[in-house]
């Protein structure tokens, strides 16, 4: 196996259809379970010609030249950092299972990849790397070859400098079956053959599933959960020793839920499935224009504030999706007839329509869907049209967070157009017009976990809300497994504040590629999942008992709950206090309570 800095050509045509410009390359780092697709989780031309990248697990953010940039991720801890730096530091996990490494043993282990040269370099500093040069093509660089281990995921990161320009950067793993896609990030193309890269401090690691489940647990009781300790009292003020805790969850704080459909008003057991386990929820099709416009003038949000009112009832909130949708292929005809004044007049009112009525109802609103893959509008109408419309939006509801919300950004390494530097570039382009965050839909095939990971990494960068949208997983044997591994990764990030599944229910199965129950509303696999899960972070009852100084301690998710105090050799009746547990600050790490019995 080969891990390369660039493809050849047949594998960009097969994978993008084209080509990328010839132009250096910046590796990337990434990781995945071998029995897949093992991909460094790619990263990013740089913004100034000599600036550097170490990217592991995706952590990464251009600073300008000549500096260096850091990201680092170690088992049992998820954080990244930025520094400027003359020099590399070393490599990470002291280069993993890689030869020569920094490069200090001159060119061994490593071996040109295409026609170009490769040679070892020393700076003035007296630091050593190594340097593809005299490029004829545009995938010119140099390889190793390795044996990696199936069911095993890995995390590939590397020191990079090119010598001038800006442009896409990839790393790749080359097997017996094929190119393995890192994924890229496009800064400014290049067609410069003639830029050499360098490269230092290059890692690859291995770890187990286990080591990954492992992490995810860790920072799951980091970000979701903190310690509380209860002391029980007498009336007097005395400790309580042996007092009995009960502790039962009434809500979680972090949001997780599930899309839903019209289907829900007319049917008593979805309605009781549905509010028994969810805590927020997102319409798959009634408040999009096309349901509530069928026919030009003739509005009719009749079954979208129905669903409206259940949610509120059942105390559930709801997203906003969406205002517009730039796909071409779901606009109806009547927009499509449209001349550009009479379009631009039904934009402006299709927005205000919406936004006004439900203005303060929703906890965010999708602004143009999917606007990065698809530009109808902005065709139509110019190219500032997302701004206008992320502006309006924001004047007429300015408390609710405006969202960019895209697909492939965490699914798909391959899809060049929404790679997290893309992502990020078009959040600048809105993020004056009010609160914004950050959508990522979800719709995955075989998941890239560790890419994934990478992604939301650099997309937290940006400091703000994360949510999964619309997550769901195609048909076959392993969708519930995936399903799980999936929320599991998106729960244990500390940037994610909310979780939805795309599997809204409707009588014909054949409609949705996920989905949770069959007609009876009896659990699928994939509800399974979902239920243990909720169980897991929704922990029924906990109970203890105090010590010989009254204490008990436990770690709790954030949430409200009922504390129970209780004590054998008390006749009075138990005594119940509410309780809500909230994130700790740095300089905190437990939760104090007083209650008395």
């Amino acid at each position: 196996m080969k891990n390369l800095l660039n493809p050849d050509k047949s594998y960009w045509d097969q994978i993008l259809g084209h080509y990328p410009p010839a132009s250096p390359l910046v590796p990337t780092f990434g990781s995945h379970p071998l029995t897949d697709r093992l991909s460094p989780n790619l990263q990013a031309a740089e913004r100034q010609a000599s600036s550097r990248t170490h990217y592991s697990l995706g952590h990464v953010k251009s600073l300008p030249r000549p500096y260096t940039r850091y990201v680092k991720f170690l088992p049992g801890d998820l954080f990244f950092f930025l520094q400027c730096l003359a020099e590399p530091l070393k490599p990470q996990y002291g280069g993993g299972i890689l030869l020569n490494s920094e490069f200090n043993n001159g060119l061994r282990g490593w071996s040109k990849f295409g026609p170009g040269k490769i040679e070892q370099r020393v700076s003035k500093g007296g630091n050593k790397f190594i340097v593809a040069h005299s490029r004829k093509e545009p995938y010119d660089s140099f390889s190793q070859k390795l044996y990696m281990k199936k069911e095993l995921l890995y995390t590939f990161s590397a020191w990079i400098q090119v010598s001038e320009g800006k442009a896409p950067v990839s790393a790749v793993f080359k097997t017996a079956s094929g190119f393995m896609y890192a994924g890229t990030v496009h800064a400014r193309p290049s067609k410069n053959i003639g830029v050499e890269i360098w490269v230092d401090s290059v890692s690859l690691q291995p770890f187990t599933q286990e080591q990954w489940r492992s992490h995810q647990d860790e920072s799951i009781e980091k970000a979701r959960k903190t310690r509380v300790r209860f002391r029980a009292a007498n009336p007097d003020g005395t400790s309580l020793a042996g007092a009995t805790v009960s502790i039962s969850i009434k809500k979680a704080s972090f949001p997780f839920g599930c899309a839903i459909t019209s289907s829900i008003l007319k049917n008593v057991a979805y309605q009781n499935w549905f509010s028994s386990r969810f805590s927020v929820t997102v319409f798959q099709n009634e408040m999009k224009w096309y349901s509530t416009e069928v026919m030009q003038g003739k509005e009719d949000y009749s079954v979208a504030d129905a669903m409206v009112a259940f949610a509120k009832k059942n105390g559930i909130p709801i997203r906003g999706h969406n205002i517009l949708w730039d796909d071409p292929h779901y606009q109806l005809n009547w927009i499509n007839s449209l001349r550009q004044d009479q379009l631009r007049a039904a934009v402006q009112k299709r927005v205000n329509s919406i936004v006004t009525r439900y203005q303060g109802q929703v906890i965010g609103w999708d602004v143009v869907n999917e606007n990065m893959h698809f530009n109808f509008f902005e065709r139509w109408l110019g190219a500032n049209t997302s701004t206008e419309v992320f502006q309006t939006a924001h004047n007429l509801d300015p408390n609710t967070p405006m969202f960019i919300n895209e697909y492939n950004t965490i699914e798909d390494s391959r899809d060049p157009t929404v790679t997290p530097d893309n992502y990020l570039a078009k959040l600048r382009e809105v993020q004056n017009q009010g609160p914004t965050a950050i959508g990522l839909e979800g719709h995955f095939h075989t998941p890239n976990i560790p890419y994934m990971r990478a992604s939301i990494d650099k997309l937290a960068t940006a400091k703000l809300p994360i949510w999964l949208t619309e997550v769901d997983v195609d048909r076959g044997p392993d969708q519930a497994t995936f399903l799980e591994k999936i929320l599991r990764e998106g729960h244990a990030h500390p940037a994610v504040q909310g979780m939805l599944m795309w599997a809204g229910w409707e009588p014909n199965e054949s409609n949705y590629r996920m989905r949770l129950t069959d007609n009876n509303f009896k659990n699928l696999p994939t509800g399974d999942v979902v239920d243990r899960l909720i169980n897991e972070w929704k922990p029924a009852n906990i109970a203890g008992a105090t010590n010989k100084d009254g204490f008990f301690e436990v770690s709790l998710f954030h949430g409200d709950y009922d504390v129970t105090v209780s004590h054998p050799l008390r006749n009075s009746s138990m005594t119940t206090h509410s309780l809500k547990v909230v994130p700790q600050t740095v300089n905190e790490n437990t939760f104090h309570v007083e209650i008395q019995a």
